[in-house]
C-alpha cells in the first residue's frame, strides 16, 4: 500500500472500524442486483424485477437522510442497530414472499423496509473527518473509502449473480442481509472511533439540505444515479441475451475496477485549482463514456467500454465528497453525505426502473439509451448549478487545502 494510505491507519481504531464499514457497505452493491437476478430468475419478469430494485434503492434514498440526521444527534451505536434490525426484518420477508410466490405487493412493501438499512459508507467517513478534519489526509481518507466502496462493486455482483445463478436464486440477497448485520453490529461496538453526536440544541435546527451548494450535488447525483441503475439492470439483461448471465458479474465488476484504480490514484494526487471544476468535468466524463455502450455489440467489447467507463466515477465521488465538506455544517456532515447517497438512491431507482421497461419493450441493446440520456442530464443540471458551488458557505468545515485554494482565488 503506498505510503499516504499506510499512514491512514497509524491512528488507533482506524483498521477496525474501516474492516467493519467494508462489510458493511457490501450489500450496496449486491442486494439490488441480487434482486433483480432473484426476481427474474422465478419469474421471468424483468419489469418486475427492476421496480422492485427501484423501490428499495428510492426507500432507502428517503430514509437514509432521516437516519444520518438521527445518527448526527444521538450517535452512531443508538440508531443504527435499530435501524439495521428493521432492514434485516424486511430483507427476510422479502425472500419468503420470493420463494413462496406471495402477491407483488407483499414485495413491494418488504423492500420498503429494507430502504431503513443505514448508510455505512456516510458513518465511514464521519469518523475519518472526525479524526482528521482539516488536514491534508482526509483527502487521502476519502479517496480510500471511495475504492472500498468500488472493490464492493467488484466483489459484491459476483458473489451475489454467482451465487443466485450457481445455488439457489435467493442466496445473493440472503448472504447481503448477513454482511449487513455483521459490518453494522461491528462498527457500532467501536466506541472509541464514534464522532460525538450533536444534540438539537447545539444544531441550527433545520436539514442540511438548505445548502445550496449541496442542493446542487444532490439534483445532479440523482441523474447520476440513473446512468449506474440503468446499467445494471441493462448488463444483466444484454449477458442474458447473449447466452451467458452469469459474466453479467464479472462485467459490472470490471465497470467497478475501472473506477477503483483511478480512485487509487487520485488519492495520491494533489490538485491546484478549484474543485467544483474537477467535479463538473467528471460528471461530463462520466455522460461522455455512456456513448460507447450505445454501440456494443458483443460481452467482451461491453466489459472494456465499462471498465473505461468507470475511470471517472470515484474521482467525481471524492471530489463531492470534498465540496460536501465545504458546504455543509460540521454538526450535519453525517446528514449531507447521506443526502447525495439519496440522489444516487433516487437515480437508481428511476434508472433500473425505466431500463427495465425498456429492455421488456425494444430489448437490451435500446436500454443502453437509458444511461445515455441520463448522463445528458446530469451534464446540464451540472454546468446550471456550478456557479453555487464556487463560494463555500461560512462555518462549513471543509480541509486546509480546499481553504487556501478559495482564499488565494478571492484574494486574486
Amino acid at each position: 500500500m503506498p505510503s499516504p494510505y499506510r499512514a491512514l491507519f497509524a491512528a488507533p481504531g482506524t483498521k477496525g472500524f474501516s474492516a467493519a464499514g467494508f462489510l458493511g457497505r457490501m450489500p450496496l452493491s449486491m442486494m439490488g442486483i441480487g434482486v433483480v437476478t432473484m426476481v427474474s430468475q422465478l419469474t421471468g419478469r424483468y419489469g418486475l424485477a427492476g421496480a422492485l430494485s427501484a423501490t428499495i434503492t428510492l426507500s432507502a434514498g428517503l430514509a437514509g437522510p432521516q437516519v444520518s440526521r438521527m445518527v448526527d444527534r444521538y450517535g452512531q451505536r443508538r440508531v443504527l442497530r435499530p435501524a439495521t434490525l428493521i432492514a434485516l426484518t424486511a430483507a427476510a420477508v422479502l425472500l419468503c414472499a420470493a420463494h413462496y410466490r406471495w402477491p407483488d405487493w407483499v414485495l413491494f412493501a418488504a423492500c420498503v423496509g429494507i430502504g431503513c438499512v443505514p448508510s455505512v459508507g456516510a458513518m465511514v467517513r464521519a469518523r475519518w473527518a472526525a479524526l482528521y478534519r482539516g488536514t491534508p489526509r482526509l483527502h487521502t481518507a476519502y479517496s480510500f473509502e471511495s475504492v472500498v466502496d468500488e472493490v464492493c462493486f467488484v466483489f459484491g455482483p459476483i458473489i451475489s449473480i454467482g451465487l443466485s445463478t450457481a445455488w439457489f436464486p435467493e442466496a445473493g440477497p440472503l448472504l447481503a442481509a448477513c454482511f449487513l448485520a455483521a459490518g453494522v453490529f461491528w462498527l457500532t461496538a467501536q466506541r472509541a472511533t464514534e464522532p460525538a453526536p450533536h444534540p438539537r440544541e447545539r444544531q441550527d435546527g433545520g436539514t442540511a439540505l438548505r445548502s445550496r451548494g449541496l442542493q446542487v450535488l444532490v439534483a445532479t447525483f440523482v441523474a447520476t444515479g440513473a446512468i449506474f441503475g440503468a446499467v445494471d439492470v441493462v448488463t444483466v439483461a444484454f449477458a442474458e441475451e447473449e447466452g451467458h448471465k452469469a459474466a453479467a458479474s464479472v462485467v459490472l465488476a470490471l465497470y467497478a475496477a475501472g473506477s477503483c484504480v483511478a480512485g487509487m490514484v487520485f488519492g495520491l494526487m494533489h490538485f491546484a485549482g478549484a474543485p467544483e471544476r474537477r467535479w463538473l468535468l467528471g460528471v461530463c466524463a462520466m455522460a461522455v463514456s455512456m456513448i460507447p455502450l450505445l454501440l456494443v455489440g458483443n460481452l467482451p467489447f461491453l466489459a472494456v467500454a465499462l471498465f473505461v467507463a468507470g475511470l471517472s466515477i470515484a474521482p467525481t465521488m471524492i471530489t463531492t465528497m470534498s465540496l460536501i465538506e465545504e458546504h455543509v455544517p460540521r454538526a450535519q456532515l453525517t446528514e449531507g453525505m447521506t443526502w447525495v447517497s439519496t440522489g444516487l438512491a433516487v437515480g437508481v431507482a428511476l434508472g433500473s426502473s425505466a431500463a427495465g421497461w425498456v429492455i421488456d419493450a425494444a430489448g437490451a441493446r435500446a436500454g443502453y439509451g437509458v444511461p445515455a440520456v441520463a448522463g445528458a442530464v446530469a451534464v446540464a443540471v451540472g454546468f446550471l448549478g456550478c456557479r453555487r458551488l464556487e463560494r463555500p458557505a461560512p462555518g462549513r468545515g471543509g480541509s486546509v487545502e480546499q481553504h487556501g485554494e478559495r482564499k488565494e482565488r478571492h484574494v486574486a
